[in-house]
């Protein structure tokens, strides 16, 4: 079983900052790729920052210079740095990750979801 919980959505104001995290955990043999996709009302679930399989990192247009993904890999938790906040970022953030099992099987994993608001 392997698990993604999140942890960090709220409320913040119009030029605000936020800091999510997601955290990975159980039968994990190998993390190939990681990051976060975001959901707002009516609307496309929609890539937002992500780690690639080969280490490197893709934003959306719409957060490049404003967002900045991190990880740590001894803690298998990636964190994305939200600053400069729009109301239009207002969505559910969803953790993704492509983890690999001691089954040598290569399967996608969703966390549960954490609402961020932007709203004076």
């Amino acid at each position: 079983q392997v698990q993604l919980v999140e942890s960090g959505g709220g409320l913040v104001q119009p030029g605000g900052s936020l800091r999510l995290s997601c955290a990975a955990s159980g039968s994990i043999s190998t993390i190939a790729a990681m990051g976060w996709y975001r959901q707002a009302p009516g609307q496309q679930r929609e890539l937002v920052a992500a780690f690639t399989r080969g280490g490197s990192t893709n934003y959306a247009d719409s957060v490049k210079g404003r967002f900045t993904i991190s990880r740590d890999n001894a803690e298998n938790t990636v964190y994305l740095q939200m600053i400069s906040l729009k109301p239009e970022d207002t969505a559910v953030y969803y953790c993704n990750a492509n983890i690999r099992t001691p089954d040598w099987v290569l399967r996608t994993y969703w966390g549960q979801g954490t609402q961020v608001t932007v709203s004076s």
